[in-house]
């Protein structure tokens, strides 16, 4: 019997992160002989034990074959003679596809601490890719958003996805394995996603690939307005920055749903009074989305009070005392207080992000002109007024 820790914990430690959870995997063993080892086994089918005192997890070395639709439509053989590196392989990305050795089962003291890389992980990690394993990658639907979670989580340090993978990923996307994949399991990694450092880039990454047509196609008829989504991603690049919690990003991100933004085509994007019709349009797509993706409640509904009192939130100390009541009254905030401050900070991420926007614009102009675009035969002080004037003109040309 031979004993590994392998995925998140390798990774991880390569990556100088915190480590929080170990998985191993034992090689050489069998069902009885973890059972007679007093580990606790998780499911009547499937190869994964607890320990009996850290209740971390240890799965025997098992391969899968592909023989239905979805993520389970496998079935998994574990044996004593499965390699680890056959296990290995069965896995996602090569930087989750590394191994090293342990002392046994009861002592996960590193035995050399060398690790076991059969798939490129180390040089995948050295050169920031994410990489699939090899062609198994699209026997499982579940891996698209895997990969785009972990761009999202690894996006800030340079991580880029490999063109075969991401060509994979849209293979796969485009086959309608995606719609197979239960709304449970869906939530699940698009909520972890957008608690990451840069939730903007598992949102981006599934929009190119064509991943978000089976569950979030509001969202895709959205994106295509591409000012809207700029807007949307430097907001949710702002949430993760100032640390909002998982229900204010998800309210900015459908913000992407609010008809009055959808109108318009050139950024940045300006708030604009909202419509009764247009106010239940937007609440009535955002709980559409709730219900197929099966979003708690908590989130669904915040998301639904900001989008419809967005233009109220932006221009808060210009209200007047009857419009402040109102606002109270629709967000409870006599009796939830909280929820009006969570209202307002999510609205100052949104603010920033449209600021950022605008500043972009006129810094963009600032480089376009340059010392070819004035009169050369200008001298001293009449250069530098030459130069703020010609970019002036540009970017009120380009501000039309």
């Amino acid at each position: 019997m031979q004993v590994y820790l392998v995925g998140g914990a390798v990774r991880d430690t390569l990556l100088k992160h915190p480590v929080k959870d170990k998985d191993f995997v034992v090689v050489g063993s069998s069902v009885d002989e973890m059972l007679g080892a007093g580990f606790l086994q998780v499911g009547a089918d499937f190869p994964v034990f607890l320990h009996p005192k850290t209740q971390q997890e240890y799965a025997l070395a098992r391969t899968e074959r592909k023989q239905g639709y979805g993520y389970q439509g496998f079935s998994v053989h574990a044996s004593p003679d499965v390699t680890l590196k056959e296990d290995l392989m069965r896995r996602d990305l090569t930087i989750n596809a590394m191994a090293i050795e342990v002392t046994s089962l009861y002592d996960d003291t590193p035995l050399t601490g060398d690790v076991v890389d059969y798939y490129g992980g180390l040089n995948d990690i050295e050169q920031k890719v994410l990489r699939h394993v090899s062609d198994a990658f699209i026997e499982d639907p579940l891996r698209v958003l895997r990969v785009a979670r972990f761009y999202s989580r690894y996006f800030d340090m340079g991580f880029t996805i490999a063109t075969e993978t991401a060509a994979l990923m849209q293979s796969l996307s485009a086959s309608g394995e995606l719609a197979h994949l239960s709304a449970d399991r869906i939530w699940q990694e698009s909520s972890r996603a957008m608690m990451q450092r840069a939730p903007q880039a598992y949102w981006q990454s599934l929009y190119d690939i064509g991943a978000l047509h089976t569950h979030f196609s509001p969202l895709v008829a959205a994106w295509d307005n591409a000012a809207l989504r700029h807007t949307i991603m430097t907001a949710l690049q702002y949430a993760a920055h100032f640390s909002l919690d998982l229900s204010q990003r998800w309210a900015l991100l459908m913000m992407s749903l609010c008809p009055a933004w959808q109108s318009q085509t050139q950024p940045p994007l300006k708030v604009a009074a909202s419509t009764t019709d247009s106010d239940k349009q937007a609440a009535d797509t955002i709980r559409a989305i709730g219900n197929r993706a099966k979003v708690p409640k908590i989130h669904t509904q915040f998301a639904a009070l900001f989008v419809q009192h967005i233009d109220s939130l932006s221009k808060i100390t210009h209200l007047t005392p009857a419009e402040q009541m109102a606002l109270i009254h629709a967000s409870q905030a006599h009796k939830q207080p909280e929820r009006l401050e969570q209202l307002i900070v999510t609205q100052h991420a949104l603010q920033m992000a449209l600021d950022t926007i605008h500043m972009q614009r006129a810094l963009d102009s600032y480089h376009a002109i340059g010392m070819a675009d004035i009169d050369q035969s200008l001298k001293g002080p009449a250069i530098g007024d030459a130069l703020t004037a010609a970019r002036i003109a540009h970017l009120t040309q380009h501000s039309l």
